[in-house]
């Protein structure tokens, strides 16, 4: 049987606290960015701007040189912050960072952390068909107004999807610039991206200088994961769009009509803190309204993540974040970007697939997919030897990952390999393989990946199979001295049964800093998905992979934030008065957690029923969406007051705010979020626990709605009142929802507190969890 998360949430905790306290930094003289956090309201008069000051500060702290014609006079200060927080990032050794933490109006000191990439059919799939002129599609002035930046590796401004045809002048209120550099001039933006701009101090005064004869130093997207969570954001409609004959059709970002900004933040050596902080920065003031970014780094407290501070800043200037949960899945207590201001988004399938087959000399045949589609084919009429370097186990052998340098030539040459994932990327072990001279592979799962299939663009013909299917290759292959097989590709299939599910690497919960938080807050595509790509790479990403695609299928959970980002621009221009928690309500309540075959979405991990800790509230459902009927509108305050639940320091909260705990909320759980996460603590007399919410109606002026509440073992659960009554637009009503043990439960139990009025649905997931006694 699989661990308690709960339990597991506790060891973990242990573990990391433990890890914290024994790492250090390298010397207490090495230099390193670290950012410093300041407090704006106090700067004394002496000084005229917030930065002369901060540049002061930063001063009074440096360690005098050891010997004269050291650099200690040089420029420390590596970028200044104004809006989403205040303050500057700055090159300090460790002991000029202590100092400096002392120093009145030093709120806090965060160090310099690494961040990591989270890495067309979906808007049909996703219910925006282009048919209907009235419907979300209709091009609306209103459309335009709205700028999503993207937070990335920067964009390939020759895709079609970044046409600018028929787009009207940008909106004055836009203050955002096109920076020039490398391969990219000012032509290079248009009235779709209307903003691009580059972040690279902090990762050079990490790594050294860039290399600019290798990588631009410019917006240009070298990598391609930029310009495709860009495309899918907010891509113009592109006819014919296809990756090597497959998934043809016609490629369109999830809010079309809406306006790109790129603020390239990634490098070859990954995302560093204070670059990304100050994109947020920067973007904030520039005037977007959203913010897509899909990536992450460890899990740290809500004071010492300068996403989730960057992030609060961005909500109070009323800017709506998506971000990615992460790759780390089916792991529980895997996710990212855990705040509640942030929306934290999974990956799901799509109704589409790439199917191939592998057909064994035995005459079973097994199935799989595979988006291979090269010069270098198998003889349909020919069965070709077939070599697995491991034991028959699920579990990896070290020889059989396909690791470089691990074949021998003398075994594979001519032959089709068995090549088990993990450990190296998928593609890379086929280009192993095609060095080493054998003519095809298999992938196959280990039981870390189940039965999800992910295809690739393979450099060599290759087939991934499941685990399931993949037992029954190694055991023919181990057992059978002239095993042969080949290998058939099927192209493109649509409709497939069930769909959605739930990816199997999309990272779940329970939310690691607050089992009260329900995160992720839903899942939206993010597997076998197309989009735009740069011209500057192969679609395996691989060095040695030298075609070229104009578009690129990628799986990930930075796949699937951009769908939520994308459809927030929709709601924001449907409803420029919506706030970030109103439109993060929206998508919340009104998600799906049913497939298309009408059973409870599944887990593609375990091909059981996934949970809220798999899918959040459910699977996105942008036109209902669009009227959602009532919302859970959160202001900052609110959301400050949660922080106030969280045992944080006075210091430790001001790093969010300058405000004063109002001590409005009894326990995290009473944010008036759109999810119920009830957790019964370990004292067994706590039997009873009562949680507060209180809905806007933004649907018809006169709207009665009742209450539905799904049985649960462990509990019995009271809604009072159990009707909202509304009598006009933007009316808030408040209900209370007890819940009462009845036989605690080793579990945690999944649920839905519903409220219909005949038209609308509005759903909240409910967990219940009860600790264990202590």
């Amino acid at each position: 049987m699989a661990e308690n998360p709960v339990k597991r949430v506790y060891s973990i905790l242990t573990i990391y606290l433990f890890f914290n306290l024994v790492l250090s930094a390298d010397t207490k003289l090495t230099k390193k960015t670290y950012i410093v956090h300041m407090d704006k309201s106090a700067i004394p008069k002496s000084f005229t701007n917030h930065l002369e000051w901060y540049s002061s500060k930063v001063k009074s702290v440096l360690s005098k040189p050891e010997k004269e014609g050291d650099d200690d006079d040089e420029d420390r200060i590596v970028y200044s912050y104004q809006t989403a927080i205040h303050g500057v990032a700055a090159w300090l050794s460790e002991e000029e960072a202590e100092r400096l933490e002392e120093e009145t109006g030093v709120v806090a000191i965060y160090p310099e952390t690494k961040y990591q990439l989270h890495t067309t059919r979906s808007p049909m799939f996703l219910g925006l068909e282009p048919d209907d002129n009235n419907n979300v599609w209709s091009q609306k002035l209103s459309d335009h107004d709205v700028i999503v930046g993207v937070l990335d590796t920067g964009v390939w401004p020759e895709s079609e999807s970044f046409n600018d045809t028929g787009m009207t002048p940008v909106p004055a209120h836009w203050k955002g610039k096109c920076e020039t550099g490398r391969g990219f001039e000012k032509h290079h933006c248009n009235k779709k991206i209307v903003g691009a701009r580059v972040f690279y101090h902090g990762y050079e005064a990490a790594t050294g200088k860039i290399n600019e004869q290798t990588e631009y130093k410019s917006p240009r997207d070298q990598d391609g994961h930029g310009t495709h969570t860009a495309a899918t954001v907010a891509g113009s409609p592109v006819r014919g769009a296809n990756l090597q004959g497959y998934a043809y059709g016609t490629a369109r970002g999830m809010a079309p009509g809406a306006r790109i900004a790129a603020y390239k933040v990634c490098w070859s050596g990954g995302c560093f803190s204070s670059d990304i902080l100050s994109a947020v920065d920067t973007a904030v003031a520039d005037g977007v309204s959203v913010l897509s970014i899909s990536l992450g780094g460890g899990v740290s407290s809500y004071s010492r993540d300068i996403l989730s501070i960057a992030g609060f800043g961005a909500m109070k200037m009323g800017v709506f974040i998506s971000s990615s949960a992460g790759n780390g899945g089916p792991d529980p207590i895997s996710l990212t970007n855990v705040s509640p201001w942030v929306t934290t988004v999974g990956a799901s399938t799509i109704d589409r697939d790439f199917p191939g087959t592998v057909n064994l000399g035995n005459g079973i045949t097994l199935r799989g997919v595979s988006l291979y589609k090269g010069q270098r084919t198998l003889s349909i009429n020919k069965r070709y030897p077939v070599v697995y370097m491991g034991g028959n186990s699920s579990s990896p052998d070290p020889s059989s990952l396909c690791l470089d340098g691990t074949l021998d030539q003398r075994l594979v040459a001519g032959k089709i390999v068995v090549c088990d994932r993990g450990i190296s990327p998928r593609v890379q072990k086929g280009q192993v393989v095609k060095d080493a001279g054998g003519v095809g592979m298999i992938l196959v799962n280990t039981a870390s990946n189940g039965e999800e299939l992910v295809a690739d663009c393979h450099l060599l013909p290759a087939v991934a199979v499941g685990e399931t299917e993949g037992k029954a290759l190694k055991h023919y292959v181990l057992t059978s001295p002239n095993a042969t097989a080949n290998l058939a590709f099927l192209g493109t299939r649509l409709g497939i049964r069930p769909s959605p599910v739930v990816a199997a690497f999309s990272s779940r919960g329970p939310n690691f800093l607050t089992l009260e938080i329900l995160k992720p807050d839903l899942v939206a595509p993010g597997v076998n998905i197309l989009a735009a790509w740069t011209g500057d790479a192969g679609p395996s990403g691989l060095p040695t992979d030298h075609r070229k695609v104009r578009f690129n299928l990628l799986s990930g959970t930075s796949m699937s934030c951009p769908h939520v980002s994308g459809v927030a621009a929709l709601l924001k221009a449907r409803h420029p008065e919506w706030s970030p928690a109103a439109i993060k309500s929206a998508l919340m309540t009104t998600a799906y957690i049913h497939d298309n075959t009408h059973h409870p979405l599944g887990d593609a991990s375990t091909a059981a029923p996934s949970t809220s800790y798999d899918h959040g509230a459910g699977h996105i459902n942008p036109m209902k969406a669009l009227d959602p009927g009532l919302v859970y509108e959160i202001e900052a305050q609110d959301y400050f007051e949660f922080l106030c639940t969280q045992s944080l320091t006075p210091s430790q909260l001001k790093v969010f705010s300058n405000r004063s705990c109002q001590h409005t909320l009894a326990n995290p759980g009473d944010l008036n979020y759109p999810a119920f996460s009830v957790v019964f603590p370990e004292k067994v007399s706590i039997t009873t626990l009562t949680l507060h919410r209180t809905a806007t109606n933004v649907g018809p002026p006169v709207s009665n709605y009742h209450v539905v509440v799904s049985p649960f073992k462990g509990a019995s659960i009271q809604v009072e009142p159990k009707t909202l009554k509304f009598t006009r637009k933007y009316q808030k009503l408040s209900y209370k929802v007890t819940f009462t043990t009845v036989a605690r439960q080793a579990w945690p139990e999944f649920g839905g507190l519903v409220w219909k009025d005949g038209v609308h649905s509005v759903r909240s997931p409910i967990v219940i969890t009860w600790l264990p006694p202590a």
